[in-house]
């Protein structure tokens, strides 16, 4: 009985702290997570926390199944305690600070960065995701001033490259963009992400070489469907219409859920004036993803090319159904005669 109420009273220790920590923090994280979950993990650890209070592993360890199971609010608490019982255990900052950016709270997973990078500042990957947080926080020059602290310890390391040129990218700097991912790439090959910007920047400028930077990516990693989907884009923008189609199918080779290779295709079916074909691709949308809006309007639409009126009717409601306000669907079902 007296471990269970020293227990409690721990727990209540944690709420006080942070609040003192961050007079900004919701109620929720200064909530103990409930003692009793019906989730056996998560059970099984609190009683091993129960023997065992100061044992940071524990609550990292439960905090990892907080977070598997999306209890964010939870799992900060877990990660922030596991801190303040042993500081010098680096995955706890990027637990925590993982959660909050997975929890929309960047700018707490940028102060958790920071301190992070403070106490171990010659950690290649908490500088580089230090990088990565000030990148999605659009503080470019903190960025980069990150990024050349990682140059500085490892001047071969090719994300710090390649973050430089995500970077310039966002910057409107297009020439030291490519400059960047290319000497990315050239350090390590295999980064995929790098081929598929360089691809991208190619073909802004107008360069053929784009379609050589997509197959690059698509050599090292064949059955990664970003990479597949970006070519079958890019195949679609130079009207290569059948070229896409054939990228497509070899997205659903791989992963037949994969709803947006389906719909893409109906699309470029129609623009082939292929209707029956796109039907189809249509039907394949909406058995896949039951709640795919235009699918439904183009397959509603389909239907009405093909004399099928009924069913496009059906079509267009349902898909009014679910978006009332859709405007297509609405003109389809007027010309229809519908509501």
């Amino acid at each position: 009985m007296k471990t269970k109420q020293w227990f409690l009273l721990l727990w209540l220790a944690v709420g006080l702290v942070l609040t003192a920590c961050n007079s900004e923090s919701e109620a929720t994280e200064e909530t103990p997570p409930a003692i009793v979950t019906g989730n056996p993990a998560i059970d099984g650890l609190t009683q091993e926390i129960m023997k065992n209070p100061e044992d940071a592993t524990l609550y990292a360890k439960r905090g990892k199944v907080f977070y598997d199971n999306k209890g964010y609010d939870e799992a900060i608490i877990d990660f922030t305690f596991a801190v303040k019982l042993d500081s010098t255990q680096i995955e706890y900052y990027h637990l925590l600070a993982n959660t909050y950016m997975e929890y929309f709270k960047s700018r707490k997973a940028l102060q958790v960065m920071k301190q992070a990078a403070q106490l171990f500042p010659d950690d290649i990957t908490t500088l580089l995701q230090l990088s990565d947080y000030q990148l999605i926080l659009k503080q470019h020059d903190e960025s980069m001033k990150t990024i050349n602290g990682v140059l500085e310890r490892d001047p071969q390391n090719a994300m710090a490259y390649f973050m430089f040129g995500m970077n310039f990218k966002e910057t409107g700097d297009t020439i030291r963009a490519i400059n960047s991912f290319q000497k990315a790439v050239e350090f390590d090959a295999d980064i995929t992400d790098g081929w598929l910007n360089l691809g991208e920047l190619y073909e802004a400028i107008g360069d053929p070489l784009a379609a050589r930077y997509y197959d690059n990516a698509i050599r090292i990693a064949p059955n990664d469907i970003i990479a597949i989907h970006s070519k079958a884009d890019y195949l679609s923008r130079q009207n290569d219409l059948q070229g896409a189609i054939d990228m497509y199918r070899q997205i659903v080779r791989i992963d037949p859920q994969y709803e947006d290779a389906y719909f893409n295709s109906g699309l470029i079916y129609l623009d082939m004036d292929s209707i029956q074909q796109a039907k189809q691709q249509f039907d394949l949308t909406v058995k896949t993803s039951p709640t795919h809006i235009r699918a439904y309007y183009y397959r509603g639409l389909s239907s009405e090319m093909l004399g099928a009126n009924d069913a496009a009717k059906n079509d267009y409601e349902q898909a009014l159904k679910m978006a009332p306000n859709y405007e297509k669907a609405q003109e389809g079902l007027e010309r229809l005669g519908g509501k």
